[in-house]
């Protein structure tokens, strides 16, 4: 019976994410965390986090952590499938339709509107994932790591995943 909600919950994600992984991470919260209890909100940051360290597409390696996590390689396989299978199609769809209908008021202000739907669902996951660090690690550690953080990234141009790597080793040693 897992193996079904795997399906349905990456599957209802993945369709509704539209904009890619930024905008599917959101609803795959709402499934992993709130709705399956399958991580609770902690796993599912340190999963985001390590996930966004490694090369690809973040629902596919999400799909696959949680599928192996709750079904082994057959979660893994139905997890992959409900993340990858629908977005391809809806892709096809979506760009025969897009390619016919690019002129359309219509279709420029939908896109358009999209954009900030998504923005807000990420601060709102942002938001909430601050609170918990907060909670963790305190609030001087917490703003000690987003400025040096954001200095490293706005300034000197580090990459994020190098970053990411650093907090991990950051929260191994100093913080364990």
């Amino acid at each position: 019976m897992e193996w079904l909600n795997l399906l349905i919950g990456f599957f209802v994600a993945n369709v509704l994410g539209y904009g890619g992984g930024p905008s599917s991470i959101p609803l795959m919260y709402r499934e992993i965390v709130t709705k399956h209890h399958w991580l609770d909100n902690e796993q599912f940051s340190s999963m985001l986090a390590l996930g966004n360290a490694l090369p690809g597409p973040i629902a596919t390696k999400i799909a696959a952590y949680v599928g192996y996590d709750i079904a082994g390689w057959l979660g893994v396989l139905i997890s992959l499938l409900a993340t990858v299978v629908p977005s391809a199609l809806a892709l096809i769809v979506l760009m025969r339709t897009l390619q016919r209908y690019k002129q359309s008021t219509v279709v420029k202000g939908m896109t358009l509107l999209v954009q900030p739907v998504i923005a807000i669902m990420m601060l709102v996951l942002t938001w909430s994932n601050s609170i918990d660090s907060v909670h963790a690690i305190g609030i001087y550690q917490f703003l000690g790591i987003a400025l040096v953080a954001w200095y490293l990234m706005a300034r000197r141009k580090v990459h994020p995943a190098l970053l990411i790597v650093c907090a991990f080793v950051y929260g191994g040693v100093v913080l364990s």
